[in-house]
């Protein structure tokens, strides 16, 4: 199975992105020459991480029937100093909420999705460190 996405340069620094039927804009920062009228495309990249694990984990946890009331997850990224300036540290937050939370079941779906089937985070792996810590009912 293959993606593609076609990006298309509207004005200034800004693209119109089309990925599987879905269009959304990326830009710069009006202090780079863009008008800030879409996210970044390094952001993305977190985005797309959180949204791996993420479908990972509530799949798996689903099939464990273990119930919870609100998931999120908080990525965090850490840039180089000099160019290309990738990212160097990443850590993901794994939030959740609920009154039946089985921490053994959470731990088990987190780190089959870090370390099996989460292809992006595998692939950022190789660029950075990346980390993660599973918090339960956070205030």
């Amino acid at each position: 199975m293959a993606h593609k996405t076609v990006v298309t340069w509207t004005e200034d620094l800004a693209f119109d992105v089309e990925l599987d039927g879905h269009h959304f804009m990326v830009d710069a920062d009006e202090k780079f020459g863009g008008r800030n009228r879409g996210p970044k495309p390094k952001g993305l990249l977190l985005s797309a991480l959180a949204g791996c694990t993420g479908m990972d984990v509530a799949s798996m946890l689903t099939k464990m029937k273990m119930p919870f009331d609100k998931f999120a997850m908080e990525v965090q990224g850490e840039l180089a100093d000099e160019h290309p300036k990738c990212y160097t540290d990443i850590v993901i937050r794994y939030l959740f909420w609920g009154k039946e939370l089985d921490r053994d079941k959470i731990e088990k779906s987190v780190n089959l999705s870090v370390d099996k089937y989460c292809a992006v985070h595998y692939m950022l792996s190789k660029a950075a460190t990346l980390r993660h810590e599973i918090v339960l009912n956070p205030s």
